[in-house]
């Protein structure tokens, strides 16, 4: 009988420890998550009824909470919500945020964890529950200057300080407008949603982190001569052999330059020249100099592989697994094969090469602060990795001035100002358009800029281009409104 009872007495008791251990796990653990999940609609309600923070650049709102005569109290509105809608991603009933309205759901309703004392004084002191207000690192003037220069073109912009991280522009294109899908009817959002994503231009994919991935084609050259250069493996003036075409091994493939013919003339020509005039075949070659692994540990190095959070997460950028294939190594050393990219990860590399070879952490917010602007939360810059030495970066930046001084990056040219970059022209399918991009860094000595631009669709609805043509004088105008402030 006493062992009977025992036994009932110790399964009780792994009952409650179950019990305990699970409450414990959803009250401190999983709460943030759950509040999160757009399934759940009585935080939905709840959000809805407490007055949700502002989205903040330079000070005024981009998205807010106004008044409502229904029974959510208050309804989200957006200012110039094409213009912004990457960043600020929607808040609706029934389909999901996305944006900074979801990852920063907790803050903006509230309910997270940093709010708990905050909320629990208002309660005391019988004043109303507010949502804390998010604000962005993103820099107005140069947001419209990126969203203008894109234009009609289908793609997109990524701006960052190098010395801090900071964002100063996120433009994906084609964009939409946020407040088509605020209405408190349920039905009408449901159906506007789905002409979003009906809409043959997918605005609502953030081309700047996420959706669709991008060919970068020879804006990846960067980061194979990044591995060049590491350690001292070769110099800017080390030499490969140039011939007009080059056969991959184990294939019929010939590639080619883009230009046609040699890079330069010559039975030789150096890594320098290579990079300035943007050839593939020197590229190829030293693709399968270095190696699968060396190539690999750069662009990891470089945030390959990672889904780096600014806070929304975005996909993680590409470099396959080639090590077995000598001829798709060669093609993915000037960005073709299927290496895959998002503008946030090429405007880091830049910015990593602009700052010295030090990689800073992406982020869109700037602070966290409560409804009469007291600091809940200031962010400081941090660092990401350190790819390069500040010395490799430094060759590395003089021959990004040379493609922009006399190489394929002409258009990016400011007067006055010493300007690095480097183009890309990246092949799709048979048929399909190219994808044009340029990314670069000004001032080149002691840059407050970097900045990724990518037009996935050739430069636009029957037209085609190369990355100088298209991409480049989009950048110049990004670069501009940060160096005219």
């Amino acid at each position: 009988m006493n062992r009977q009872l025992r036994g009932v007495s110790t399964v009780i008791v792994l009952m409650f420890v179950a019990l305990f251990v699970s409450t414990t796990s959803i009250q401190f653990f999983s709460a943030e998550q759950l509040r999160a999940d757009p399934r759940n609609s009585r935080t939905i309600l709840a959000s809805y009824s407490t007055k949700r923070g502002a989205i903040l650049v330079d000070g005024s709102p981009i998205a807010e909470s106004t008044p409502s005569d229904d029974q959510y109290q208050y309804q989200r509105k957006y200012t110039n919500g094409d213009l912004y809608s990457a960043v600020t991603g929607y808040f609706t009933i029934g389909q999901g945020n996305a944006g900074i309205e979801s990852a920063e759901n907790g803050v903006l309703s509230g309910n997270s964890d940093a709010s708990f004392f905050q909320n629990l004084n208002a309660i005391l002191t019988g004043q109303d529950v507010q949502g804390d207000n998010v604000n962005l690192t993103i820099d107005p003037d140069v947001q419209k200057a990126a969203y203008d220069a894109l234009g009609n073109n289908t793609g997109a912009v990524v701006a960052i300080q190098p010395k801090t991280g900071k964002i100063l522009a996120m433009v994906s294109k084609q964009s939409y407008d946020p407040n088509v899908l605020t209405s408190h009817d349920t039905s009408q959002v449901v159906e506007k949603y789905k002409a979003l994503e009906a809409d043959a231009g997918q605005p609502l994919k953030n081309r700047a982190i996420a959706g669709d991935l991008y060919t970068p084609g020879s804006v990846f050259k960067l980061i194979v001569a990044s591995a060049a250069l590491e350690g001292g493996k070769y110099t800017l003036d080390s030499t490969f052999p140039n011939p007009s075409r080059l056969q991959l091994p184990g294939t019929s493939t010939y590639i080619n330059n883009a230009e046609g013919g040699s890079c330069g003339g010559g039975d030789k020509v150096k890594l320098r020249t290579a990079i300035q005039n943007s050839c593939n075949i020197p590229f190829a070659e030293l693709g399968q100099k270095l190696g699968y692994d060396a190539i690999k540990s750069m662009a990891d190095k470089y945030g390959f592989g990672d889904q780096i959070e600014v806070p929304m997460q975005a996909t993680a950028s590409q470099y396959p697994d080639v090590s077995d294939d000598t001829a798709q190594l060669m093609l993915s050393a000037f960005g073709q094969a299927s290496v895959r990219v998002t503008p946030l990860q090429i405007a880091m590399v830049s910015a990593g090469i602009a700052n010295g070879g030090t990689v800073m952490q992406p982020t869109l917010v700037d602070s966290i602060t409560t409804s009469d602007l007291k600091t809940v939360q200031s962010f400081s810059p941090k660092e990401f990795s350190s790819p390069l030495s500040s010395s490799e970066a430094g060759d590395l930046t003089e021959a990004m001035q040379s493609v922009v001084n006399s190489g394929t990056g002409t258009n990016a040219k400011i007067d006055g100002v010493d300007v690095a970059g480097k183009t890309g022209t990246a092949e799709g399918g048979t048929g399909d358009p190219y994808t044009l991009w340029f990314t670069g860094f000004a001032p080149a000595k002691d840059p407050e800029v970097a900045v990724a631009v990518v037009v996935g669709n050739g430069g636009g609805l029957g037209q085609s281009g190369v990355g100088n043509t298209v991409a480049a004088p989009v950048a110049k105008k990004v670069m501009e409104a940060v160096l005219n402030k």
